[in-house]
């Protein structure tokens, strides 16, 4: 490796980092404001964002983890704790939206909640841009699995976003949690993906 290379190599894992700190802390701080606004509207769908940001904090961390190791079976390990919370995403919101349709849980508006998703979605497309691209750069696939892992927190947001949406203007309350059903799908095929052996 050039001098060149070497530099532009140490450039980009910096960048890595970064975009994975950044998401760390948005996500951190997402938690503590889902919280209190599925708690003050009783959103099904904010809660299970919150859990969602749980697991996107999680796998900034494996990330950060893999980043400053090397080796392929560290790789191999980490992508197969995103797959896990691939999974665990998947399960829980399959389990929360049925017992709330079910139940006919009917949550109250949230502005905050529009507010909130709106704007997180726009970061998290814009993060899981970045962390692809340089993901593919270092020929990292644990850091490009990542950024698909952002990328599903940025469809879940605008999942939630309609269904809050929908439910705060025209009282639909069955679209709270009927809108996470398209992520149950997204991080199942993810998840597949990263345990489908290789050819």
């Amino acid at each position: 490796m050039t001098a060149t290379d070497a530099a532009r190599h140490a450039r980009l894992l910096r960048l890595g980092f970064t975009l994975e700190w950044i998401t760390l802390g948005w996500n951190v701080v997402g938690v503590i404001v889902l919280a209190v606004l599925a708690f003050s509207s009783a959103s099904v769908a904010l809660a299970g964002f919150g859990l969602d940001s749980l697991i996107e904090i999680g796998a900034s961390a494996v990330v950060l983890w893999e980043l400053s190791g090397t080796g392929e079976h560290r790789q191999r390990f980490a992508l197969r704790l995103i797959g896990i919370a691939f999974l665990a995403l998947a399960a829980y919101l399959l389990i929360q939206t049925a017992v709330a349709l079910l139940t006919g849980h009917r949550p109250d508006g949230s502005i905050g909640g529009i507010i909130w998703t709106a704007v997180t979605a726009a970061c998290m497309f814009t993060l899981a841009a970045f962390k692809s691209r340089t993901g593919r750069a270092l020929g990292n696939p644990v850091l490009r699995t990542e950024g698909r892992v952002t990328m599903i927190d940025g469809l879940l947001a605008c999942a939630v976003l309609l269904g809050v949406l929908l439910n705060t203007l025209l009282g639909w309350w069955w679209a709270d949690s009927a809108a996470t059903l398209v992520i149950v799908y997204y991080a199942i095929r993810e998840a597949v993906d990263i345990f489908r052996p290789s050819a």
